[in-house]
């Protein structure tokens, strides 16, 4: 499987980084996982909603040139569908079976994604109604990733 993560903004913390390079490791054995950064536009306090459109819409505009015709795109979204980790992994798996082979997943950034891009979902998925930091879901979202590989593999995992 070829799987991108397409991301707004980058990691600055180290431990997160630390947590996304073992991540990164693991899943090496099951698929190549890429992730792109897109530069985030700057959102301070109290902007207006129309501005908050605007940023969204810059944002989307970079995110855009990096899906891949054809790819399944799996956006995360606060609204979407919820999994469990075995549902997720049957996702995986179906999408292999049928030839689907490249996976585009999609965070956004700190005021969430523009509708041009949720518009473009294969599968909206929500982790949670928690709302996380953009950063944090990626370490979160390769866990997953690569808890649905062992799964798919029916090896060992931690429960």
């Amino acid at each position: 499987m070829n799987i991108r993560l397409i991301c707004v903004g980058k990691i600055k913390e180290r431990y997160l980084n630390e947590g996304i390079r073992e991540y990164m490791k693991r899943l090496s054995r099951y698929a190549k996982v890429e992730i792109i950064e897109v530069e985030d536009e700057k959102a301070p306090e109290g902007l207006s909603s129309a501005d908050e459109n605007i940023v969204r819409e810059k944002e989307a505009a970079r995110i855009a040139r990096h899906l891949r015709e054809g790819s399944v795109k799996i956006i995360l979204a606060i609204e979407g569908k919820s999994l469990s980790s075995e549902e997720f992994a049957e996702r995986l798996r179906q999408y292999g079976l049928v030839g689907q082979s490249q996976l585009d997943f999609i965070i956004g950034g700190s005021l969430g994604l523009d509708r041009s891009i949720t518009a473009k979902a294969d599968l909206l998925l929500s982790f949670s109604r928690f709302t996380f930091p953009h950063q944090l879901m990626r370490l979160i979202l390769l866990e997953q990733i690569y808890r649905a590989f062992r799964i798919i593999n029916n090896e060992p995992y931690h429960k």
